[in-house]
């Protein structure tokens, strides 16, 4: 296991690691016309930090961030720490394709109470990897929060190559890295070769990253059922693959639902408010809710899913014309 772990209590965060193992890639709930609904958000903070999580993620991904105004990010980060109340650390996702814009976001994210901030590779831009580590380094600069790194060539158009993670590694407050490029060869490099944490940003991948070696996850099906998520982590943590191996196979099914046939927050949303736990489904624009087959088909995955602490469908009521299209909200995310 990764050298930042300690085996002493376990479901404890462990000794150098300022982010909890079981991080939430937290969905924002909305009202029916795309406003962010913020006793939901609250509810649901406090729901997956009840069924097991030790870090929440804000304003990532699956938060929307996209389409978030940044007082609404700000917001989030002071709700997390109000509702979490040192149950769990709040980490603020997102950042910019701006560096400018990226550092003020952060400085003004670590006032609002953030305990660490993830930063995303610029997107769009397509930087070189010179770019990339002045963006990282200038971002890791302006604030004394510890960093994950969230290497995600997929959404972003470029990689974190191996070398500029290495040097990226150097700087004291860059502490870990978000994996959603797969390469777990390049994963047990970068863990030989250096002092950082690894996260799995990919839900079908979580034991084969912790298998390796990484310290956590950063999930999205752990918004529906952070408990089996808890206990794979756990079991890991005393070197019980066995039942970590069983509540993986358990889980397979859901994260199939989540993560195969629309965007994760889509699919997130529609499966939580069909379980009762928000009170809307609806995305912001470009995002749109499932389409009919596409509903059919996580409804579908759904059907197989059986014993999943936290996740109980007996009495599951999607609602397809409530999850239809998308919200067009009056004010637009990037205002500085």
């Amino acid at each position: 296991m990764s050298g930042t772990r300690t085996d002493t209590l376990e479901g404890m965060t462990h000794s150098g690691n300022p982010f909890g193992q079981v991080l939430v890639a937290l969905v924002t709930p909305m009202t029916a016309d795309g406003e962010v609904d913020w006793p939901a958000v609250e509810k649901h903070i406090d729901d997956v930090i009840t069924a097991g999580a030790d870090g929440i993620v804000v304003t990532g991904t699956t938060g929307e961030t996209s389409t978030l105004t940044d007082p609404e990010k700000l917001k989030l980060v002071e709700i997390g720490k109000s509702v979490s109340a040192g149950r769990a650390k709040i980490i603020t996702g997102g950042g910019s394709n701006e560096t400018a814009h990226a550092i003020e976001l952060y400085k003004a994210s670590e006032k609002a109470g953030a305990d660490g901030i993830m930063i995303v590779t610029p997107y769009y831009n397509k930087p070189t990897q010179a770019g990339i580590l002045t963006h990282f380094r200038l971002v890791a600069d302006a604030t004394d929060l510890p960093v994950i790194l969230y290497d995600i060539p997929g959404r972003t158009g470029v990689p974190i190559k191996y070398e500029t993670i290495l040097r990226l590694a150097k700087h004291p407050n860059i502490l870990a890295v978000k994996d959603a490029k797969g390469d777990f060869s390049e994963v047990s490099r970068v863990l030989n070769q250096t002092d950082l944490m690894y996260f799995s940003g990919d839900d079908a991948n979580v034991l084969p990253h912790l298998a390796i070696g990484a310290t956590g996850l950063i999930g999205v099906t752990a918004n529906i059922a952070a408990t089996p998520y808890r206990t794979i982590i756990d079991a890991v943590n005393r070197g019980d693959l066995t039942t970590a191996t069983a509540e993986h196979k358990r889980l397979e099914p859901l994260v199939r639902a989540v993560m195969t046939h629309v965007p994760g927050t889509v699919a997130a949303k529609y499966i939580l408010h069909g379980l009762g736990r928000i009170s809307s489904p609806r995305v912001r624009l470009p995002l749109v809710g499932p389409e009919e087959w596409e509903a059919a088909l996580i409804e579908d995955e759904l059907d197989l899913v059986k014993d999943v602490p936290g996740a109980d469908f007996s009495n599951f009521r999607p609602d397809r014309n409530a999850a239809a299209g998308g919200a067009l909200p009056k004010v637009h995310g990037t205002t500085r």
